[in-house]
């Protein structure tokens, strides 16, 4: 069972709008939000852990970013080695989550790599190899979910102006819950939570591990130097893992995680020789749950030689937030930040304070091609 179901009653309030510990609003809930709920969060919480843990059935959410373009693996693992202006990068992403509601904020974090190889030995075409770490703690119990992938694709030039790219990716997960700092139902005395008083409720196993499988299809389109468009489709938890901190399955409830299918299309146009702009869209849905994001980013040539760029951007989460950008590229390094403002009802409660995020990428070329450079056509300030 994925620990991330939420009590019908409250699902939106802990995981909705705001989006809780980096995973996905639940735009399709209609569960009302209260404002004794929002304000019962730091008691709450341990409590619905544990009525999770027994078997609570409701919607599974899975991890996101807000800046889901500068985390390309996890988006889809056909973006492994989809490099336009490059050969290898490095990435590392976070999000922190709220901080302005919880005593204790909902962190996701990520470190990810990868690179084109076998250039020289196929033509017109070639693999992406890399793989990625993704870590989240969520609430005073302490839920933490750490996951580890390899992740390869292939990629093939169709005529001069065309890429298809098939890509998949398989790992380890493993979760696991201190319930030593939870509280649970049999732990009310009518007006507290006592955690001194016995409690009936055994975890089985509080660590788990399972193995996880993505894969995901993208195409690319870039007539000239000036365009590029890219789009794809992708399916996590292929495999359906059973995901349960209890042996005994007896109360009936499937445990296995849902699919999420993503889909995503962006584009580059170069304006001029200081502009360019890349609008972009994004949607993801997993057992009910939906996330739409549409937006778009601007590259400013500051340098004239593009070595140093500033970034700018705003994007809406449908029904859910407007998260501006901003950003500063050089050379071969760039940091971007975005902040979540929450448009939702729930703003009145955290004051439209939803998330914060930081993505760093450094991206670089071999000393020698041995391949087509033509795969590099991508708008750029650079000759």
């Amino acid at each position: 069972m994925n620990i991330m179901r939420i009590l019908p009653g409250i699902q939106q309030t802990l995981t909705g709008p705001a989006n809780g510990a980096g995973y996905m609003p639940q735009h399709n809930n209609p569960a009302a939000q209260t404002r004794s709920s929002v304000y019962r969060i730091p008691y709450l919480l341990p409590v619905l852990v544990c009525s999770l843990l027994l078997g609570v059935q409701a919607q599974a959410q899975d991890f996101h970013f807000s800046q889901w373009f500068n985390s390309p693996l996890s988006t889809n693992p056909a973006n492994t080695g989809f490099i336009p202006d490059a050969d290898y990068r490095l990435g590392a992403n976070y999000r922190n989550q709220w901080s302005s509601v919880m005593s204790v904020p909902y962190k996701t974090y990520s470190v990810w790599g990868d690179a084109q190889v076998l250039r020289d030995r196929i033509e017109s075409g070639w693999v992406g190899l890399g793989g990625m770490i993704l870590r989240d703690v969520a609430g005073s119990g302490k839920l933490s979910t750490t996951r580890v992938y390899a992740s390869a694709a292939y990629h093939q030039m169709l005529g001069v102006a065309h890429l298809l790219s098939f890509g998949f990716n398989a790992g380890w997960v493993n979760k696991r819950i201190n319930s030593i700092d939870l509280k649970f139902p049999d732990q009310f005395d009518g007006k507290f939570f006592d955690s001194n008083l016995p409690t009936s409720v055994m975890l089985d196993n509080p660590s788990i591990n399972y193995f996880d499988v993505q894969i995901g299809v993208n195409y690319a389109y870039f007539p000239t130097d000036k365009i590029y468009i890219n789009g794809g489709v992708s399916v996590m938890h292929l495999n359906q893992a059973r995901e349960s901190f209890f042996k005994d399955n007896s109360s009936g409830v499937d445990n296995r995680i849902k699919p999420r299918y993503n889909v995503f299309v962006n584009s580059s146009i170069k304006l001029n020789e200081d502009v360019i702009v890349n609008p972009m869209a994004y949607y993801s849905t997993q057992s009910g749950s939906s996330e739409i994001v549409g937006g778009a980013n601007l590259q400013y040539n500051l340098s004239g030689d593009g070595d140093t760029q500033l970034i700018g951007g705003i994007y809406y989460r449908h029904n859910d937030a407007v998260v501006p950008m901003v950003g500063f590229q050089w050379k071969t390094l760039k940091l971007t930040f975005t902040y979540d403002v929450t448009t939702s009802s729930l703003n009145q409660y955290n004051g439209s304070r939803g998330a914060f995020e930081f993505a760093l990428m450094q991206s670089g070329s071999y000393n020698e091609y041995n391949g087509d450079r033509r795969q590099s056509w991508c708008p750029t300030f650079k000759n």
